[in-house]
């Protein structure tokens, strides 16, 4: 990619750019093609899209034991392997050393970190679904912390601005709880999925069962350096294909080619600084990660994009005399009030019939169900507040089972090669509430690598959730039981806040200054030229993956940002 500074001079950009995630490749890209000198910065390794997916091509029989995590993988992994899915062989390099990067809990959470230039884009669900004016006003409408200071008709453009550039397919359904987007074709369903849909809209009003909105190429539509989903499934491990979106493979390439992007890996940046003459910031204060040698870069404008964790970290760290409490945090919001979304929770159950079909491909997404709880009417329930949705799928068995049964001779063989029954299982994805004591804090006793001080969580889930979380459990199994399916079976597993991998609101945004960190644009109150736009900004968490709302919010972010400079303003 860009050039790298590695030298002791002071460089001076208008803009710096925080972390190269979903936010932070949309920040550099805008910034970049406003013309704007931007300095983007990540604290983890350099990675080369496609060339880097070192395991991309890989079968289960090219990895030692089927892929299996190692014992050393294991060893340096042991808060992350909590979740079950990054500590195998093919995905493991994407998540951080806990050893290396250590965090403390008062209450447990699963913090899952991607330190590498690409941040979490490279391992994202790709979910990508609009919020509604239902969210948007929901914190006000409940009296529940503070009101957004935004509502849909602000974000819709942006919605749109991002979809048409990432590529989202999905099927429109006009409903007021989940805007449409600008879709790409929606992949396809399956016999059962479709079996089950049907008996669904059959049996419930207000239930229809939809392909998940992902952001996977399909159909015909010309995306520069990209090509459309091959069906493999192996998107955790990096697309070579760029068939589905990630800032590797888009909007860091587009920054690259204005000419006005320098990308520094091996960064880690600690603390803005701020003026207290001019009340703006300045620049940022960096330190190497390999040589562990000290930097400052100066801007006009900073972009803390490096997640809802990190950035906070950050604004932490950045204490003066006008903030002695971390910068913007006036309010002593800075912190607090972490979400995420709650799930592990939901039915599955066995389908009989439809022997004769079977499907082709790894289809990268499963069947969506939006939110049909507390709309109004009779949806609404009186035992807990906003609601959830459902992601889930049906898939055929296969020849593991049958193995199980310790078959013999010509019946072994002839069972391997048929498929096995039909299953099918929806999982639930319910909305946690912003609660001011769920929060984070530094410990500057106990310090990682680099001499920076370690985070420390408290945060868990509540009354509300853990009441939503029964009936999740419970229309799951109507719902699967009423569409024809047998041996139903209900879950709950042990969950906590950081399993749904969306950490949100730690720097939230408001309308006013004594009780939120940010603006209606992004910028935090008492320091207009930074700006936040990853989850630390979300005031309240909906049900539906938030990585979209990133995106718009930073799209309208940058021009707020390149406007203000040119007004003079910042």
């Amino acid at each position: 990619m860009s050039k790298f500074y590695y030298n002791q001079e002071q460089e001076s950009y208008d803009a710096i750019v925080v972390g190269t995630g979903i936010s932070g490749g949309w920040a550099a890209k805008e910034l970049c093609e406003q013309g704007l000198k931007t300095l983007v910065l990540e604290r983890g390794r350099m990675v080369k899209h496609i060339e880097d997916y070192v395991t991309a091509n890989k079968d289960p029989w090219d990895f030692p034991n089927a892929g299996e995590p190692t014992r050393e993988i294991l060893e340096k992994q042991p808060k992350q392997n909590r979740t079950g899915y990054t500590t195998s062989q093919a995905n493991h390099m994407w998540f951080v050393n806990d050893l290396k990067h250590p965090y403390n809990e008062i209450r447990r959470f699963d913090w899952m970190r991607g330190y590498h230039v690409g941040g979490r884009s490279l391992q994202w669900g790709r979910q990508s679904y609009r919020w509604s004016d239902i969210d948007f006003g929901a914190n006000k409408k409940d009296g529940i912390a503070v009101d957004w200071p935004v509502r849909y008709k602000d974000i819709a453009p942006w919605y749109a601005k991002v979809e048409d550039y990432i590529g989202v397919s999905g099927e429109a359904l006009n409903l007021p709880q989940l805007p449409d987007s600008n879709f790409l074709p929606p992949m396809e369903l399956n016999c059962v999925e479709e079996e089950f849909k049907e008996k669904v809209m059959q049996g419930f009003d207000g239930r229809p069962v939809t392909i998940g909105r992902v952001a996977h190429i399909t159909g015909t539509k010309n995306f520069d350096g990209r090509s459309k989903c091959q069906y493999r499934n192996r998107c955790i491990r990096g697309c070579p294909f760029g068939a589905y979106f990630s800032s590797l493979s888009s909007t860091l390439p587009a920054a690259e080619s204005t000419g006005n992007m320098t990308l520094r890996p091996d960064s880690i940046v600690h603390e803005v600084i701020y003026d207290a003459d001019t009340k703006r910031a300045t620049g940022v204060k960096v330190i190497d990660r390999v040589t562990k040698e000290a930097y400052e870069f100066k801007a006009k404008v900073i972009f803390l994009c490096a997640s809802a964790i990190a950035s906070t970290s950050i604004l932490m760290q950045s204490k003066s005399d006008r903030f002695p409490n971390g910068m913007g945090n006036d309010s002593d919001q800075l912190g607090r009030n972490i979400m995420d979304h709650h799930l592990g929770v939901g039915a599955s159950g066995k389908f009989d019939g439809f022997d004769d079909k079977y499907y082709k491909g790894r289809r990268p997404n499963g069947v969506y169900i939006p939110r049909f709880r507390n709309l109004g009417g009779a949806s609404d329930r009186t035992d807990y507040k906003r609601g959830f949705g459902y992601q889930g799928g049906a898939s055929r068995g296969d020849w593991e089972e049958t193995v199980a049964e310790l078959s013999h001779g010509k019946e072994l063989k002839d069972a391997i090669l048929k498929p096995g029954g039909w299953t099918m299982g929806i999982g639930g994805f319910g909305e946690v509430l912003p609660y001011e004591d769920n929060r984070m804090t530094l410990d500057y006793d106990k310090v990682d690598d680099w001499g920076l001080p370690t985070v420390t969580f408290d945060a868990d889930l509540q009354e509300n959730e853990f009441a939503m979380r029964k009936d999740m459990q419970e229309s799951a199994v109507e719902m699967l039981e009423k569409a024809g399916f047998r041996d139903v079976k209900g879950h709950d597993g042990p969950t906590g806040l950081g399993l749904g991998i969306h950490e949100m609101g730690t720097a939230r945004m408001g309308r006013d200054r004594k009780t939120s960190v940010l603006n209606g644009n992004n910028a935090l109150h008492d320091v207009p030229n930074v700006y936040v736009t990853d989850g630390a900004f979300m005031t309240s968490a909906a049900c539906v993956n938030p990585s979209l709302t990133y995106m718009a919010f930073t799209a309208r972010a940058a021009d707020h940002a390149v406007k203000e400079l040119k007004k003079g303003n910042i």
